[in-house]
């Protein structure tokens, strides 16, 4: 490295700090969040991403479109199009002769007036306060990025819009309001109101803002402060040197930081069971390994099994018309849009509601218990897998949205109405419960117990850890000797 990336902001007298515990910072270098595995990451050119050579995860990479100027385009335009579906109509429901005219504010209210408040909660934070927290927060972190050096609050704006954007569920509405649409085409005639299209055109700027955001660039503006602290407020001297230089430490005295993926070394073993300290860059707390995730993860799985038993044997809404009607489960609505004829409509809700809740059970379930027993076998697949089960899992929604906009629209008395049912609550909770056991699974505690990222000694199940402890002889791909750099993959960028 031709110049240091330390701030002079704080400086410190390092010959009387001789007992001061340090950590060293390694550039050039990044830890892939799906295996482990740390790999050489060079400056990558316009166009060129890199991937990781065991499981494929990106890594990195670099668009051909301005930094800045492109993602605040895009964002400007989320924002014209956010404030003009607040203030537009999403459909009209004319019955009759009688017409009533909904917002997107109507579908949470009705159902917080229903008595469901929870999930009124829910769809006013996921399609209303979300997409607004997300498109604020992207301008902040643009207005940072335009600066010379990060400010100091944009390390906490940037960390919380990675953990709050996948609650913006905007593209999962869309979808939820074609569902309502042709359940109503059937009982009335209904008009698309302009929130729908700018719903839609929402969803297609947020997405290119985020397509187009370079966050691993704005994390280079910000300095890497020359002291920072350990958990319990204890001074650490912070060194800097480049892989090229240093060659790869040992992989059990490395950590990198989850929030701005900075990798340090240091001085001996890092445990998984307690907080490393501080990051000298985004000043944000550092865990080898997510806290608790075997733990936690069965925990929120545990609980999403216990509602997805009501939330397929109750009625999730009650559709009257006439007098005539009654409560319909998530399958007898499937079924009726296949008897109706939107055979493609079915599939989708059929998979969307039912098979996507049932397999990402199945699916955490199966990595959790190949963790506990430290399987060796499809790593490679079950990584792969995980990523899968992180992407689709905010889909499960549909339903949801669809059932507080018929709600909203369908309010005529005893001539036509639907009400919203205990089992959309208990469908609601299984959607989150399942993101939030997704979310806190750290794939990489797979790769731990099978003994492929070095040694291991806490933060994993006892009978897994006398299994490594009793491994002779076994050399794993990334227990590699301290001369030893593995080199990212380079491809252009498909994105």
């Amino acid at each position: 490295m031709s110049m240091s990336p330390f701030s002079t902001r704080l400086r410190c007298d390092d010959a009387g700090l001789g007992h001061v515990p340090h950590v060293r910072i390694i550039g050039g270098l990044s830890e892939c969040p799906g295996c482990g595995l740390y790999q050489r990451v060079p400056d990558l050119e316009a166009g060129q991403q890199a991937t990781c050579t065991r499981c494929g995860q990106k890594l990195a990479r670099r668009r051909r479109t301005a930094p800045l100027a492109t993602p605040l385009a895009f964002c400007i335009s989320s924002a014209a199009f956010y404030l003009a579906a607040l203030a537009s109509s999403l459909m009209t429901l004319d019955v009759y002769g009688r017409q009533r005219t909904v917002d997107l504010l109507t579908g949470p209210m009705e159902l917080m007036h229903e008595g469901w408040g929870e999930a009124g909660l829910l769809v006013g934070a996921v399609t209303i306060l979300a997409p607004a927290v997300a498109i604020g927060f992207m301008f902040a972190i643009l207005y940072a990025a335009s600066c010379i050096r990060l400010p100091d609050w944009a390390p906490g704006v940037l960390v919380w819009y990675d953990k709050l954007r996948p609650w913006s569920m905007v593209e999962v509405y869309i979808l939820g309001i074609f569902v309502a649409y042709t359940k109503l085409t059937d009982m009335a005639h209904v008009d698309v109101g302009p929130a729908v299209y700018l719903i839609g055109a929402l969803m297609l700027t947020m997405a290119a803002t985020d397509s187009t955001l370079d966050t691993e660039m704005i994390w280079r503006h910000r300095r890497i402060d020359r002291v920072t602290r350990s958990e319990n407020g204890q001074k650490v001297v912070v060194d800097y040197a480049h892989v090229d230089e240093t060659g790869l430490p040992p992989v059990d005295h490395l950590v990198a930081c989850t929030s701005c993926g900075l990798v340090g070394e240091l001085a001996q073993p890092v445990t998984n069971m307690h907080c490393v300290g501080i990051c000298p860059r985004c000043e944000h707390k550092v865990w080898r390994r997510l806290p608790q995730s075997l733990t936690r993860t069965t925990a929120f799985l545990i609980a999403a099994i216990v509602f997805y038993i009501p939330a397929n044997l109750y009625p999730v809404m009650t559709f009257l018309r006439m007098g005539g009607g009654g409560g319909h489960t998530i399958i007898e609505g499937a079924i009726e849009l296949w008897v109706d004829g939107m055979i493609p409509l079915s599939l989708l809700v059929f998979f969307a509601s039912i098979t996507v809740p049932m397999l990402k059970i199945l699916s955490l379930g199966w990595m959790i218990g190949q963790t506990w027993r430290g399987a060796r076998g499809h790593l490679v697949a079950r990584t792969r897998l995980f990523r899968l089960v992180d992407m689709v899992g905010r889909w499960s929604m549909i339903d949801v949205f669809m059932i507080s906009i018929l709600v909203a629209v369908v309010r005529f008395n005893a001539m036509a109405s639907v009400t919203a049912n205990a089992g959309m609550v208990a469908f609601a909770a299984v959607v989150v419960l399942t993101l939030l056991a997704a979310w806190s699974f750290d794939p990489r505690i797979m790769w731990d117990a099978a003994g492929r990222n070095g040694p291991v000694t806490d933060g994993l199940p006892p009978a897994v850890l006398r299994a490594q402890a009793g491994r002779d002889g076994a050399v794993s791909s990334s227990s590699l000797t301290p001369a030893g750099i593995v080199p990212a993959r380079m491809e252009p960028d498909q994105a």
